[in-house]
């Protein structure tokens, strides 16, 4: 299977190629973002929530950090997802210190994190346990027509953008797809849980995004079809559709429900008819990625093929725009800005 090294490249743009261009993640403060974890720590507990700043460091080695800081061992660290490295992220970490009251954890810092506050809680902190993610982005030096921009911004808040997965879960040159197929051939050993989980999450997230694109190309992506599995917005539950009548379209067209993709696996989540056609002919083009997943008994999930952009705000600063905006958890604001402009 042909992985290009621009992997996000071989995707359809949902609302055309746009014509401006401008420089995207210059520098780390360019691209801020900050976790809504969506309920409060409760204060008490063997969990301790950590508030951190990291710049220029990812989730994983954070994690390990603050774990040797705190004297236990890294499975006693959990956070709520992953973070970009080349970015001014804040997030929570949870560390498991259970007898442990009086911890002097302003101590725990290095060049690239710093611990901003601490609270207690009973549970640990797992992996998509978040409202969503707040974001402040700096375009640099946008060529092109500035009207044609803002209204491309208002057809991104009125209409939604594509949910695609992000260059970040593919790795370098898609190196995390090509390793994926390498380890299930028997060409790579893996025996980290941790390289094994994101070579696994790359696969499905290709696959995801390749049902998009086939939604995209037959400009279906945000309308409703028959035998759709529709997803709540803000929410993972989903129901089917056996008729698109007038009710079904509107609620799609204001947004309270998406049509949805697979997170490839093991299930019968699927959808059937008109939908279910364009799914599987899609996914039958991929039978080496389709086929590891299944070997490695993981399970089928479905995820939104669009998604809200909320709170949108922006004003220009010369050349220049800065973008406020806040995503859904699991979503990429790399799929508002590529829609947006193109990267130079």
């Amino acid at each position: 299977m042909n992985v290009p090294q621009n992997i996000m490249a071989r995707w359809p743009y949902a609302y055309g190629v746009p014509d401006a261009r401008g420089s995207i993640k210059a520098m780390p403060e360019d691209f801020v973002v900050e976790e809504i974890l969506g309920f409060e720590p409760s204060g008490e507990g063997e969990h301790l929530f950590c508030w951190v700043k990291k710049t220029g460091e990812n989730t994983e080695t954070v994690a390990k950090q603050l774990a040797h800081l705190a004297g236990i061992p890294r499975k006693g660290v959990g956070w709520a997802g992953l973070k970009d490295r080349q970015a001014v992220t804040r997030q929570w970490f949870s560390l498991h210190l259970p007898g442990k009251e009086n911890v002097n954890w302003r101590q725990w810092h290095s060049a690239g994190f710093s611990v901003l506050k601490a609270v207690r809680h009973h549970r640990k902190l797992k992996k998509g346990a978040l409202k969503g993610n707040r974001f402040w982005l700096r375009v640099r030096q946008i060529t092109g027509n500035r009207d044609r921009v803002e209204s491309r911004l208002c057809q991104l808040a009125e209409q939604g953008i594509p949910n695609y997965f992000g260059p970040q879960r593919f790795g370098r040159e898609g190196d995390n797809v090509k390793n994926a197929l390498a380890w299930w051939q028997g060409e790579l050993a893996v025996k980290s849980r941790h390289l094994q989980g994101i070579y696994l999450s790359a696969a499905r997230a290709w696959l995801f995004n390749q049902v998009l694109a086939s939604r995209i190309t037959y400009d279906v992506w945000n309308r409703p079809l028959k035998g759709d599995l529709l997803m709540f917005d803000g929410g993972g539950a989903f129901f089917r559709v056996d008729k698109v009548d007038e009710d079904i379209s509107l609620r799609v067209q204001c947004m309270q429900v998406h049509p949805s993709g697979p997170l490839w696996g093991i299930g019968k989540d699927k959808p059937d008819d008109e939908a279910g056609e364009i799914e599987l002919q899609t996914i039958m083009a991929y039978p080496q990625l389709a086929r590891g997943l299944e070997e490695h008994r993981v399970k089928l999930s479905r995820r939104p093929l669009r998604a809200k952009l909320q709170n949108l705000v922006w004003e220009w600063q010369g050349k220049d725009l800065q973008l406020a905006f806040s995503l859904p958890s699991g979503c990429y604001a790399t799929a508002v800005l590529r829609e947006l402009v193109n990267d130079v």
